[in-house]
């Protein structure tokens, strides 16, 4: 199974460096690596995992009052789940991602998280539950977790193992597959 697009490139990204470098890249990697980790256990395609979850927040806007963040606000108004669904999808597709895995990445971003949803239930695929579940692990009270602060470098060597992990865990199993 080869990959079309790797986290790096997504990661080198200008879009990707803008918008999720503003909602928190600390955070965003976390949600990655977790999301590799739960989808292993759960028999789901950690590379598609992966990648929603660095992306899972690429649509977040930044809500001020008086020019400071107003977490309230935020939580009353926000909708970055559906405008990050559509942003991913389409750098997803550009970069070259599978038609299919881009629609199930994105999908995956926008039922991460039920703040804008009505009540009811609404039944998830394991890729979504996935992502919903690293992205609430690494939460912090008040949105705390969007401002930890991580330098380009580290970033990157972090991005680039988690490639590598999510590489030998697909040679692996296709491995395993074809013997």
């Amino acid at each position: 199974m080869a990959r079309k697009v790797t986290l790096e490139t997504l990661f080198r990204h200008p879009i990707v460096q803008k918008y999720v470098g503003r909602s928190g890249m600390d955070h965003a990697i976390t949600v990655a690596e977790k999301a590799f980790n739960i989808a292993i256990k759960s028999g789901v395609n950690p590379d598609l995992a992966a990648k929603a979850g660095l992306l899972h927040d690429i649509g977040h806007y930044q809500w001020y009052t008086n020019g400071k963040w107003d977490y309230q606000m935020y939580k009353q108004n926000d909708i970055h789940a559906i405008k990050g669904a559509a942003r991913a999808h389409k750098l997803l597709v550009r970069s070259g991602e599978d038609l299919e895995n881009a629609k199930e990445i994105a999908l995956a971003i926008l039922l991460h998280t039920d703040s804008y949803l009505p009540e009811g239930s609404l039944e998830l695929t394991p890729l979504q539950k996935v992502v919903a579940e690293a992205d609430t692990d690494d939460e912090e009270p008040g949105g705390k977790h969007h401002y930890r602060q991580i330098d380009q470098r580290t970033a990157l060597a972090r991005i680039q193992m988690l490639d590598k992990r999510i590489e030998r865990h697909l040679e692996y199993n296709n491995l395993g597959k074809t013997s």
